[in-house]
């Protein structure tokens, strides 16, 4: 598994070979693509993606939480997370656990400005 550390100092991790990223039946790859009301470099911006990373990615549930910055001139939005679930419940108990319900209200509703969500499953 390799790390690289982005601009805004936030870790990644990737896969070191396709198995080993392939969601296995059953799982849910949950992604979210947004922009913040910070400027893309600020040090808000980066306080927002480090916190979002160390609260949601404590959530037990939560497996290979991701953070990325969107480098396509065909996307509006600036920023991705993303995780993936072991199965439906563990992706509804993400969906009401305090910690995320906590950082929407009080960090994402107030600090974004826009997102997509998008859930996959594999086929």
């Amino acid at each position: 598994m390799a790390t690289a550390v982005t601009a805004t100092g936030v870790s990644v991790t990737a896969c070191n070979s396709n198995t080993s990223c392939e969601l296995k039946a059953g799982e849910i790859l949950h992604t979210v693509a947004f922009s913040l009301k910070h400027e893309a470099e600020s040090e808000a911006s980066n306080r927002f993606l480090a916190d979002g990373k160390q609260i949601l990615s404590a959530i037990p549930v939560v497996k290979n939480f991701q953070v990325f910055r969107q480098t396509s001139p065909k996307c509006d939005f600036h920023f991705g997370f993303s995780m993936v679930f072991k199965n439906r419940k563990d992706f509804e108990t993400y969906n009401n656990y305090p910690d995320h319900v906590a950082f929407v209200s009080k960090r994402w509703e107030t600090e974004v400005s826009g997102f997509q969500e998008t859930d996959y499953e594999a086929l």
